[in-house]
């Protein structure tokens, strides 16, 4: 994650997701989801904890997905990510799978 902080912004204002208090652990910061927790943890310690690089590039075999109700809602939600601070990857439209979605990225290039 090259600006943690950034993504914090975004997820807890863009996303509007609950943080929970990082006074625990300043460097991982917390949200906590219906059933389930998400972390922005740091590249750098991830890649040590994994002994992998981390000079990842490219794809990484992620992405948080949120569904909504309608085509409408779709596009509301892309729209308020993108006004948010997300850069828009791919609009939404209809997919091969029945669907309708579209992609964007936080301002660290998470999916």
């Amino acid at each position: 994650m090259s600006d943690l902080e950034a993504s914090v912004q975004f997820s807890e204002t863009g996303l509007e997701l609950p943080i929970r208090e990082r006074a625990d652990d300043p460097l991982v910061p917390f949200f906590e989801l219906a059933g389930t927790w998400l972390a922005l943890y740091p590249r750098e310690l991830l890649a040590e904890d994994t002994t992998n690089s981390p000079d990842g590039s490219g794809f990484e075999g992620g992405t948080l997905a949120h569904n909504v109700e309608s085509k409408t809602s779709v596009d509301a939600a892309l729209d308020e990510a993108v006004a948010s601070g997300a850069e828009p990857v791919k609009p939404a439209r209809d997919t091969d799978w029945g669907g309708y979605a579209g992609y964007f990225s936080d301002p660290d290039d998470h999916l």
